[in-house]
């Protein structure tokens, strides 16, 4: 009678233990994927991470790893495609040392040309196509899933660095860590951005209304929320761009001289610009006004604030609006401002420059311009201050020309003001991550990637699982004493 009793004990266990076996999920696992933001005065590699499953169908990326690659941008090796795709290598070694060897094979890696890019197809589309295929050839020997190297159009670029800012500003979804939960947080404050390059500028925000119904208008989900943006890209509006078109614009001016003052430059600087190196540009080689001939003209730095932005102010056409307020300028449609912004790229690294406390008021922003143009070339030259670990020589005596032609479109062009300006916020990070159009793209590209199913292994219910130990344990000590005795 005991041995029946204990065979149904051990029976009656072991039915339990079967029967709790249900499927259970680990935790997810990282994935990475990496994005070269290939601008037209440098290219920068940022490789991101996320969790295998989602939140509301869209990733939660952070930043890994920036590299800057070393050289000028892509667009520069028109002459020498091979070596577009050779300046990569560097950085691309860097971004597998920083992943596990076993994710490697699964990184899906893009390479996103813009504004230099653009032009570059503009002015020699073959060229173009080229300096994509050797960039595409050097990717595609590392062990990464190449996804494809692509010109963005600048309405893209200007809604992916959108993105990236409201997201890294928890204005799409905040974690709470008293729910455990990411949520999406009551009137989220959504801000606007502001981005300027070497060759071009954007300018991204949610105007008032659910929608728009003029050139601009976007709609993108995130988190499961959909969001109607205005964004613009005005080629040839960059910095770099801005001083050519400058140059050109003077020359023109005081033709047929040879010797030109420049209001931007500090007075002691000199320098000899060819008339084909304006021609080298689609920016400015269709301007019938341009000297023929091949000869130099000398610009003479004479070092005027107010001369250096009435000298700017003719490098937009204004007038193309007539009396429209839905107007920035050359006739582009602009709904009005609405909200904060957020300036970044050159705009952040031009006013860093000035040393200036974020909130001044517009006065403080002009009196330091107005100090910096007044300074000569030998005061200005012996700071040595760099950016993004290029030396900035060349740049230091643009600063005076960069600071004017901001002020000059963010007032009279994008229709900021002295009560708005408080509204612009000028930074490059928001905590470790770089502000850019990468991380919104690569947050994008996760919207558009089913969410990974959970692994999952064999496991019990605890509820289960622990009468079934309970039985045997009792089994055990039934049996002992039924041998004793």
């Amino acid at each position: 009678a005991i041995i029946g009793a204990l065979v149904a004990l051990s029976l009656t266990a072991l039915v339990l233990s079967l029967v709790g076996v249900q499927d259970v999920a680990l935790p997810p696992t990282l994935k990475y994927g990496m994005v070269f933001d290939a601008g037209s005065s440098h290219t920068s590699l940022f490789v991101y991470e996320w969790d295998s499953d989602k939140e509301n169908d869209t990733g939660v990326v952070s930043q890994t790893l920036s590299c800057d690659v070393q050289g000028p941008g892509i667009s520069s090796y028109a002459s020498n495609p091979p070596e577009a795709g050779n300046s990569l290598r560097e950085c691309l070694e860097r971004a597998l040392q920083a992943v596990p060897a076993e994710k490697h094979r699964g990184i899906p890696a893009y390479l996103g040309a813009t504004a230099g890019m653009r032009l570059l197809r503009e002015q020699n589309s073959s060229a173009a196509e080229q300096v994509l295929a050797e960039v595409a050839k050097t990717m595609q020997e590392y062990p990464v899933a190449f996804k494809g190297a692509r010109i963005l159009t600048g309405e893209e670029e200007g809604a992916y660095g959108w993105i990236t800012i409201n997201y890294l500003l928890d204005s799409f979804t905040k974690y709470s860590p008293r729910a455990h939960a990411w949520l999406h947080p009551e009137a989220a404050n959504i801000l606007g951005a502001l981005d300027l390059g070497g060759a071009s500028t954007q300018i991204t925000f949610v105007p008032e209304g659910s929608a728009v119904s003029r050139d601009g208008a976007s709609e993108l989900t995130l988190y499961g929320y959909s969001y109607n943006i205005y964004t613009h890209s005005y080629l040839c509006y960059g910095q770099n761009e801005m001083l050519r078109r400058l140059a050109k614009e003077l020359i023109v001016e005081s033709s047929p001289s040879t010797r030109v003052h420049h209001p931007c430059y500090p007075k002691g600087y000199t320098e000899s610009v060819s008339l084909s190196s304006l021609r080298a540009s689609p920016c400015t080689a269709r301007d019938p006004r341009l000297p023929a001939g091949d000869s130099s003209v000398t610009l003479e730095g004479s070092g005027s604030a107010s001369g250096c932005r009435a000298a700017l102010r003719k490098l937009f056409n204004f007038s193309a609006c007539g009396q429209s307020q839905d107007c920035t300028f050359d006739g582009v449609y602009q709904p009005p401002l609405r909200g904060q912004f957020v300036a970044f790229s050159a705009f952040y690294y031009n006013f860093k420059f000035l040393n200036l406390t974020e909130g001044q008021p517009l006065a403080a922003v002009r009196g330091a311009i107005e100090g910096l143009c007044t300074r000569s070339w030998q005061d200005v030259r012996p700071s040595g201050w760099r950016l993004r670990g290029r030396s900035a020589s060349k740049g230091l005596l643009g600063y005076c020309a960069n600071a004017n032609y901001i002020l000059t479109l963010l007032l009279d062009a994008y229709k900021f003001n002295e009560t708005t300006w408080s509204n612009i916020f000028f930074q490059m990070k928001a905590g470790s991550a770089d502000v850019g159009w990468t991380l919104g793209y690569m947050l994008n590209l996760t919207n558009m990637v089913p969410a990974e199913a959970p692994a999952r292994v064999k496991g019990h219910r605890p509820s289960l699982w622990a009468a079934a130990v309970t039985f045997i344990i009792l089994t055990l000590v039934l049996g002992l004493a039924a041998l004793l005795l």
